[in-house]
């Protein structure tokens, strides 16, 4: 059996130029998703949210972007979720994108705010009635008996609210305001690209080349 110490893989698929990639990081990271999808890389929209709890612990979970534009990059949860206690004590967070097969990584910092109520509720209607279902019958992060209180809480909403659930009053959506994102494109040898942009004022980002 292989030891895990000694299985590498060389990068070789792509490079990134600081001359031939976009000066604004959000028109980057739109090209990069929509290559990821057009190469249908397995759940494009994944992404790893990291934050930091009052205990100073980080923690990471993967969750689905939703939408990304000038504002932000956004994704919905339960607010009394483990990370949204972390996001309401500290409300920075740290997202991944890792798309293994195009050997590409972006990762975006900055900070977060809740979307508003009417946001929310128009995408919570346009989920499959089973997910607004199941966003009354999770206690998300909560310790439960088994998987049984999932399956009865579930039940209980489905016969109260038939096909019409309201949201949840604990379920929305997050936004993250990015203030540094960083593009990594593997290369042979270890010698990966690494681009940088951060903030130089509302509009203006400053793109840098990190030694890998």
């Amino acid at each position: 059996m292989t030891s895990i110490a000694h299985l590498r893989k060389s990068y070789e698929k792509a490079e990134l130029d600081e001359n031939a990639s976009h000066a604004n990081p959000l028109q980057q990271f739109d090209q990069w998703l929509h290559e990821a999808m057009a190469a249908e890389v397995p759940e494009p929209n994944a992404m790893t949210v990291a934050t930091v709890g009052s205990n100073l612990r980080p923690s990471t979970r993967v969750v689905l972007i939703k939408g990304y534009d000038e504002r932000g990059i956004t994704w919905f949860t339960n607010y009394d979720s483990r990370k949204g206690c972390e996001l309401a004590g500290n409300p920075f967070a740290a997202l991944q994108f890792h798309w293994v097969e195009l050997e590409r990584v972006v990762r975006i910092e900055g900070r977060v705010e809740q979307v508003s109520a009417e946001e929310s509720d128009t995408y919570f209607h346009s989920r499959p009635l089973d997910s607004r279902i199941g966003a009354w019958a999770s206690p998300q992060s909560q310790v439960i008996s088994g998987r049984g209180v999932l399956v009865a809480n579930a039940a209980k909403y489905a016969a109260q609210f038939l096909l019409q659930p309201p949201r949840p009053p604990h379920w929305g959506g997050y936004r993250l305001v990015p203030d540094r994102w960083e593009f990594w494109q593997g290369r042979k040898s270890r010698l990966h690209d690494r681009l940088r942009y951060t903030q130089a004022r509302p509009g203006a980002w400053l793109r840098e080349r990190l030694a890998p």
